[in-house]
């Protein structure tokens, strides 16, 4: 497990997961939580690289607090093909 410089723990499927994002585009987004048990952040959901925006939102908790990168992709007004990774954190 690797640590953050806050102290809590992150599995190391995170960073895997968010490598296969960003190199491979393997996913759409990764929502990760905070494990209360282990004290830990992991991955709670993968988003399939078909899935939407709204796919996305969907798989966020009304509730609970989730942190998650998403990879969007869009056209310049050059009408070249681009992709941004975004952070998002969620709740409270």
């Amino acid at each position: 497990m690797a640590n953050s410089a806050s102290g809590m723990a992150v599995n190391d499927g995170c960073k895997l997961r968010f490598l296969e994002l960003k190199a491979k585009r393997s996913h759409r987004f990764i929502v990760f939580k905070i494990e209360e048990k282990t004290q830990q952040v992991v991955v709670e959901t993968l988003g399939e690289p078909q899935q939407s925006y709204d796919d996305f939102t969907a798989s966020l908790p009304i509730d609970e607090c989730r942190y998650a990168v998403y990879d969007f992709d869009f056209t310049t007004d050059e009408n070249v093909q681009k992709s941004k990774i975004f952070f998002r954190s969620h709740g409270n």
